[in-house]
């Protein structure tokens, strides 16, 4: 059990950290201690202007924008100058903007893009660091946090995405923009897509890095056989009161239980609260973000059941929502963007056989395999060769595309 939560843990979690200018109110919250840090100096540290741009969910969640206009050491728009491409780019489960500025000024996706010409804008989902607000709910009260965290991926595609990427548009006064999305940032994507098609033409083009979707050959074993007990995990953290992971700086489980069932829920739950302790004292600190734990669930029920669908809240409640007894499959046909799925032979999380059937349904989605044998889900972000296997061809791509 405790090497499942290992795997989950360190592959799941998609890497954040800090970003842009912010006013003087504002700060981002190391997950270690308690002082606060400026995600303005963490960009700034490598030579490069940023700007904090708030935008509001429909369901009232205060998400941050962090927007990267030019190159290194430049510090001012030249007003006759032609507008730049925008590049939009989305993190993962567990991660944040800093996902991709981790690797520093030479190795860094938004960095490149922004040497290579391009108006590059960092999105945060809800609950990520300095997305962690509401205009109503207090994360941090009891009374509130069960509502503040009661969301899964979808949200997150359905709500986030279109909040932000109608920002962007609006502000850089563009019809368009070119979408890059790792592990959870490329299921949004993909989740957007289906569910609100119209979105289909705000997009250029996309690149899907670790795109969790299809899970009907899910490559690990033992985490399918976790899987398994996703609805116990989750009725039980919920019972508890733990409606987050990994924002706080301990969790426990009470020793309350109904039956033996719960009792092994609650052996997992804990060993994975224990682990993922453990790993954010080790390092690459700030790529790590707080999530709710029902994103988890909703991942574990698509693994559980190989399908790729709509959160299951049982059958009354999926009638009521839904208009049938199970939640809707979600319909990737209806993708219709000029997308690029990178994938890893040894992504724990995706399988190739995954990757390329739904390369299949998508009408203008190109599959493409990265080098390295050895390469992971993580790697997309945190890898050093991951410029070399896998930046270079993103920006080059993008550089003959549209300037």
């Amino acid at each position: 059990m405790l090497a499942v939560v290992l795997i989950v843990t360190a592959l799941v979690t998609a890497q954040a950290g800090p970003s842009p200018v912010l006013p003087e109110d504002r700060y981002l919250q190391s997950e270690n201690d308690d002082r606060p840090y400026d995600i303005a100096q963490r960009i700034a540290r490598d030579g490069y202007y940023s700007e904090s741009h708030n935008v509001i969910t429909s369901d009232g969640y205060i998400l941050e924008l962090v927007r990267i206009p030019y190159k290194r050491f430049e510090f001012w728009r030249n007003p006759f100058a032609p507008k730049k491409p925008v590049v939009f780019l989305m993190h993962g489960l567990q991660g944040c903007a800093i996902t991709y500025i981790t690797l520093g000024a030479k190795r860094s996706l938004a960095y490149n893009l922004a040497e290579a010409g391009f108006d590059v804008w960092l999105g945060n989902a809800r609950g990520a660091l300095n997305s962690r607000k509401h205009l109503i709910l207090d994360p941090d009260n009891p009374d509130h946090a069960v509502k503040f965290f009661d969301y899964t991926f979808e949200d997150i595609a359905t709500k986030d995405l279109p909040a932000m990427i109608d920002a962007v548009l609006r502000i850089t006064k563009q019809e368009k923009l070119h979408y890059v999305g790792h592990s959870q940032g490329a299921t949004a994507f993909i989740t957007l897509n289906s569910v609100k098609p119209e979105y289909n033409d705000k997009f250029l083009s996309a690149d899907l890095l670790a795109g969790v979707g299809y899970q009907d050959h899910f490559p690990t074993k033992i985490i399918d056989e976790i899987a398994k007990q996703t609805d116990l995990i989750f009725a039980l953290a919920r019972r508890q009161g733990l409606m987050e992971i990994g924002h706080l700086k301990k969790s426990s489980i009470v020793e309350d239980y109904k039956n033996t069932e719960e009792v092994e829920a609650a052996n997992a739950l804990n060993k994975f609260l224990s682990l993922l302790e453990g790993i954010l004292m080790l390092g690459r600190l700030e790529i790590i973000a707080g999530a709710s734990i029902k994103q988890y669930a909703h991942f574990g029920q698509n693994i559980r059941d190989k399908s790729f669908r709509r959160y299951n809240y049982g059958a009354l409640r999926n009638l009521v929502r839904y208009g049938s007894l199970e939640p809707p499959k979600y319909d990737i046909s209806r993708i219709t963007v000029d997308l690029t799925m990178h994938y890893a032979m040894s992504d724990v999380l995706l399988s190739e056989e995954d990757v390329l059937n739904m390369a299949r349904v998508i009408p203008n989605a190109k599959a493409r395999r990265v080098e390295r044998e050895s390469f992971g889900h993580m790697d997309f972000v945190i890898s050093n060769d991951s410029k070399e296997l896998v930046t270079d061809f993103i920006v080059e791509k993008l550089k003959n595309s549209y300037l």
